[in-house]
């Protein structure tokens, strides 16, 4: 009787053993399924995100040449961080009368949060001129 004892519960142990190991790999067969289906979905998606990245970083190298811009194409500068663009009124005319910061955005596109520090920073006056010169007498 314990011999038979022995078998049964060996029997189970194995029973068990081979319940997850099927279950497991039907688990994965299924996971795996799972992926196969969305990935095209999730890659379309991928996709549309990065042709809407790369249109606004060409918007706004270009914007400066679009129609509807205000100013003059030769008296901005691009930077792309954190600001687009940084145009200096009446460059053109070496009388420079205002430099005003730009940031160009498509869509339904806001702010970043840096982008918004950046424009209360200009808009309640905490700008600044600094001139800094490079010693390039190192060893003398």
């Amino acid at each position: 009787m314990d011999f038979t004892i022995v078998i049964l519960v060996l029997g189970i142990f194995v029973a068990l053993i081979m319940g997850y190991l099927i279950g497991h790999r039907l688990g994965c067969f299924q996971r795996d399924r799972f992926w196969e289906r969305k990935m095209p979905e999730h890659r379309k998606d991928a996709i549309m995100r990065s042709r809407a990245v790369l249109s606004g970083q060409f918007s706004e190298q270009l914007a400066p040449y679009l129609p509807g811009f205000r100013f003059k194409p030769t008296e901005c500068r691009f930077i792309g961080k954190p600001i687009d663009l940084i145009c200096f009124e009446g460059l053109d005319e070496k009388e420079i009368d205002r430099i005003v910061f730009i940031e160009v955005k498509s869509g339904n596109s806001k702010l970043s949060g840096i982008e918004r520090k950046l424009k209360r920073a200009v808009e309640e006056g905490r700008v600044g001129w600094e001139e800094w010169r490079a010693d390039l007498d190192y060893g003398k």
